[in-house]
């Protein structure tokens, strides 16, 4: 055997090792900085307690539902704070919320997160903490099939219902003013409440996020064929708890990475928004 051959072959075991030193440090290093994170006081205040708080949606089907037959919570983000509580070992207890309560709510400790469809923006970072998204959606419109209403210039001078305390109303007059439209906004206090004004024809549509309004479709009402403003949704914690924020950012990243995230889309019929019309 000659010399080079010889080198090559000395040097392989060296290679080979330092290759699976290489990628095994990887989840190891993940792996000890969520453990860390796990005894954090904040964490380990949840874990003491034995129950995870969590500010849901119970009016938005497939996301956060209160089955009526069942009396049951149900959707998407259900299943994300379920994993998540199952992840620190725990109970689980769901507190009803809206685009009104959700803040106040977490504010004043009668929850520990919040996971309802709560976009992320950069105002809001100021007040509250945001992993990273678990979900990307953006604005649409819910119409009945006799309005007549098909693009977004044909809501001139019309009526758009929208939900209390979410950004909708201020990104559709942004969009209004770039068109040259007029359009008149009706606040209600929930979905449910904007669904029966629209088949009332008190409104003229309905408009938050695509994939709620999907939840929302009967048989004399469509979703408009454009949506626009790509949102995220992000987990939300009160500002101060960081240590929380850094763990559940974790968790959402590996699922995100692993596919579980993408089960829990298909378990609930949703897909996330990759473009929009705007």
């Amino acid at each position: 055997m000659n010399k080079k051959k010889l080198s090559l072959l000395l040097a392989l075991p060296v290679f080979v090792t330092c290759f699976l030193l290489f990628f095994t440090r990887q989840p190891i290093a993940h792996t000890e900085t969520q453990a860390a994170l796990t005894s954090s006081d904040q964490v380990q205040t949840i874990m003491d307690r034995g129950v995870l708080r969590v500010g849901v949606k119970q009016d938005v089907p497939n996301f956060g539902y209160l089955n009526p037959d069942t009396g049951e919570f149900e959707g998407m983000e259900i299943d994300i704070a379920r994993k998540i509580a199952e992840e620190l070992g725990v109970d689980i207890e769901f507190t009803p919320v809206t685009a009104q309560t959700r803040g106040p709510l977490l504010d004043n400790g009668q929850v520990d997160m919040v996971i309802a469809t709560f976009t992320i923006t950069e105002e809001r970072k100021l007040l509250y903490n945001f992993t990273s998204p678990y979900y990307t959606d953006a604005v649409g419109f819910l119409v009945n099939k006799d309005s007549g209403i098909e693009t977004f210039t044909d809501l001139d001078g019309k009526t758009i219902g929208v939900a209390q305390g979410s950004i909708t109303r201020k990104l559709i007059t942004e969009l209004a003013d770039k068109h040259a439209i007029s359009v008149n906004f009706a606040e209600l206090g929930s979905y449910p409440e904007l669904s029966v004004s629209l088949r009332a024809h008190r409104i003229d549509t309905f408009s938050v996020d695509q994939s709620i309004l999907s939840g929302y479709i009967s048989s004399k009402s469509q979703l408009m064929d454009f949506s626009f403003s790509a949102s995220d949704y992000g987990i939300v914690t009160k500002l101060s708890n960081t240590d929380l924020n850094d763990y559940l950012n974790g968790l959402i990243e590996e699922w995100s990475a692993d596919g579980s995230l993408q089960t829990i889309y298909h378990t609930h019929g949703l897909e996330p928004v990759t473009e929009t019309d705007e």
